[in-house]
């Protein structure tokens, strides 16, 4: 019997994509125990950047490294994680989904086993590459498994449970991760995640997923695209990483890279443009709904950069240590939660608008609120706004998936175009958003230091008498005048320096928000459109006799 065969599926068996596994009716017992597979597989792929992400200032000090050296392990993730899904869908298309479940589960759980032997920062950069390509296959996994979780009907709400059940990864990891490193130092995490990959395995063995069609579809040709569109994606992924450490007009390779990028990018691009059976669908890729869809997707990424970049790097920068931030953490975790939970309770086919702009909504007044911070603010006073925006990111994930999916429907054949599409613009969107935050912060950091700077004088009575106070608390171990003036100096200087740092976070709240308000509108004008269009065009149709200007 030919492999390649086409299936004879019931009419609820069929598989909603090519690649996609079969829909048999299942024991409600059976369903819960995808969900919980689906859960556990679906946070381990996400917890094996968040874990490094969460705790990049202590590798550091481990792995001997500086701060531009230390990017590259995340960058290193993303830049793979980003361009495998070229390859992955047509790989469960042409394998079958048990041979990708149990292939990438071992080599994930191999490249965790990898962490464990890493001694230096090259090897651990190659591990986190690694561990990219092969965290993407588990985030197609989870959400398999979590549409097997629930019946036809409710299919959409399992793929917004099972797409965002990895965004909880992060808040999770920032949560615990700090026990793991009295474990076992650095190894603690990896042991940890060890652990989980081994744990999946054992699941998805045990409780497989139902088979799909199988169908020929590689080609000599995808495997050149590939190559030049993961060398520009990765290139592209390590200039918006390390742009804002080496600086974006200081260091000659980020010229060098981003041009590299471009060519290698549009040259993959032109490649599929004249295939007859391409890999990457671009007419419709370059249409304007897609096209709309995918800026969409990038302009609430970037905002919901704000947790990372934002609130976290404002009370890193109050000198505020993990163990206090620990209940923040906490409470945007709920808010993810919320978020998913209460996206996947509302969300319809029919109203997929709605829950973006609820979602833009939440993280602009979130945003707002964080942007009258002070040296006083600590985190409780951030549990709303930072509750909004955690409930914001996940609750509009889903719907935004949804709007691609209805795409993809009308001709399956774009399915690998989309998949790629969704992918690159959440890991750049991600990427852009915490390059601009960070860029933005920093100019600002230096716009409000040099006026600060520039009012500390000494002909100011207060000015003096601030240094005079600062050196005073030297008194006991320093005896020259003159020296305890100096310390008193650099204790103001210090002082402005923090108050410059807050008030450029300050403009950082806003310059989010603001970027929400505007996507708002954006959206709220273009839906406004298509419906008076709608409108317009189905009227002199449902009302023949009305007379026509």
């Amino acid at each position: 019997m030919d492999k390649y065969a086409p299936r004879q599926w019931l009419p609820h068996e069929k598989p909603s994509l090519p690649g996609s596994p079969s829909t048999p009716l299942h024991t409600p017992a059976k369903r819960l125990a995808y969900g919980v597979v689906g859960l556990l597989v679906a946070i381990t792929g996400g917890l094996g950047n968040a874990l490094v992400t969460a705790n990049l200032v202590f590798l550091q000090g481990a792995l001997g490294a500086t701060t531009a050296e230390m990017a590259w392990l995340p960058a290193a993730y993303v830049m793979t994680n980003v361009s495998i899904n070229l390859l992955l869908v047509k790989f469960r298309q042409q394998f079958g989904l048990r041979a990708f479940t149990e292939v990438f589960l071992v080599l994930y759980a191999l490249v965790t086993f990898a962490h464990l032997l890493v001694n230096d920062l090259n090897s651990a950069i190659a591990v986190r590459a690694a561990h990219g390509m092969v965290g993407a296959a588990l985030s197609s996994l989870g959400l398999y498994y979590m549409i097997q979780a629930f019946p036809a009907q409710w299919r959409l709400k399992a793929m917004v449970l099972g797409l965002g059940a990895s965004q909880l990864a992060l808040p999770l990891a920032r949560i615990f991760s700090e026990d793991l490193l009295q474990i076992a130092e650095w190894r603690g995490l990896y042991l940890f995640e060890l652990g989980l990959a081994l744990a999946a395995l054992g699941c998805v063995l045990m409780l497989k997923l139902p088979p799909g069609d199988r169908f020929k579809t590689f080609e000599p040709l995808d495997f050149l695209t590939f190559s030049l569109m993961a060398s520009g994606t990765a290139l592209l992924c390590a200039v918006l990483s390390l742009g804002r450490i080496d600086w974006w007009l200081e260091a000659p390779w980020i010229g060098m890279a981003l041009a590299a990028s471009i060519a290698l990018i549009f040259s993959g691009l032109a490649i599929e443009h004249n295939r007859q059976n391409p890999l990457l669908m671009t007419r419709w890729l370059g249409s304007g709904a897609i096209i709309r869809l995918a800026l969409c997707v990038v302009l609430i990424r970037m905002v919901t950069s704000e947790q990372s970049t934002g609130a976290v790097g404002f009370l890193q920068a109050l000198n505020l240590g993990s163990e206090q931030m620990r209940t923040l953490y906490a409470v945007m975790l709920l808010g993810a939660v919320a978020g998913l939970a209460s996206s996947a309770l509302t969300i319809n086919p029919n109203h997929l608008v709605i829950p973006l702009l609820i979602s833009l909504l939440a993280m602009a007044t979130g945003a707002f609120m964080d942007s009258s911070s002070s040296n006083l603010t600590r985190p409780a006073q951030m549990y709303l706004s930072q509750f909004l925006l955690a409930f914001g990111s996940t609750f509009f994930l889903g719907p935004s998936m949804a709007l691609g999916i209805s795409h993809v429907r009308a001709n399956p054949r774009n399915l690998v175009s989309f998949s790629v599409l969704f992918g690159i613009c959440n890991n750049l969107g991600g990427l852009i958003g915490a390059a601009l935050l960070g860029t933005f912060q920093t100019w600002r950091e230096k716009f409000h230091s040099s006026h600060l700077m520039d009012r500390l004088s000494y002909l100011e009575p207060l000015v003096t008498a601030r240094v005079q106070s600062g050196g005073a608390g030297y008194g006991g171990i320093i005896a020259d005048p003159a020296l305890r003036s100096e310390a008193g100096m650099r204790l103001l200087a210090s002082a402005a320096t923090r108050e410059a740092n807050i008030m450029a976070y300050n403009d950082v709240f806003v310059l989010i928000g603001s970027i929400a308000i505007l996507t708002m509108v954006w959206i709220c004008i273009r839906s406004t459109w298509l419906w008076h269009t709608k409108r317009r065009a189905v009227s002199p149709e449902s009302n023949p006799g009305a007379p026509t200007r």
